[in-house]
């Protein structure tokens, strides 16, 4: 009997006369004799084909995708979602980092009262720049005392480390209780 693949046929057998041929070979398969190939049905011959064996395999299943080409348009989403992410703490921090006061005296330089330099040191080297010092509005002496009384409130929660630390902030005590007795604060 010569090895055949599964033909492929211009009028489909039904499944009636597939079933019975089926039933005929496992007959002649349990006496264990091989019939004879009809060739009054090529469907005889395909079952017997099939039961036999002599069928190809069920393909091998494909190969599963890694997640990364499962998900390929997953990526660009998040690598987007990433860069935003990244961008917005980056460009936050930078703008704490910008101290008010300088800011103040930049966008204010309009206004000279007296340029004097202060001398910066960056990375090892030295750098003057001017500043300006703007004279300020008096603060009101009800504000003043009021404030006096808080740095008073602040030196007594202190704790000196040893005897000469006590005695500054003793003194530093006094002038503040001086300034709070007073009829008249002194403007700075």
């Amino acid at each position: 009997m010569s090895e055949e693949g599964p033909k492929l046929y211009a009028n489909k057998p039904k499944k009636k006369a597939i079933i019975a041929q089926l039933k005929h070979v496992e007959a002649n398969f349990n006496n264990s004799t091989v019939p004879p190939p009809s060739a009054s049905s090529p469907a005889a011959a395909a079952a017997a084909s099939y039961t036999m064996g002599g069928g190809s395999a069920p393909p091998p299943p494909p190969p599963k995708e890694s997640f990364a080409r499962r998900y390929k348009f997953v990526w660009p989403l998040l690598l987007t979602v990433n860069l935003a992410v990244g961008g917005y703490l980056f460009f936050r921090t930078k703008k704490k980092d910008i101290e008010p006061a300088n800011e103040e005296m930049a966008a204010k330089s309009g206004s000279l009262a007296a340029p004097v330099t202060v001398e910066k040191s960056v990375s090892s080297t030295v750098v003057a720049e001017p500043m300006v010092i703007k004279a300020r509005e008096p603060i009101p002496e009800k504000q003043q005392r009021e404030l006096f009384k808080w740095m008073l409130e602040e030196k007594r929660k202190v704790k000196p480390r040893n005897a000469e630390e006590k005695r500054r902030i003793d003194e530093e005590k006094a002038i503040l209780k001086q300034f709070i007795g007073a009829k008249t604060i002194p403007t700075l």
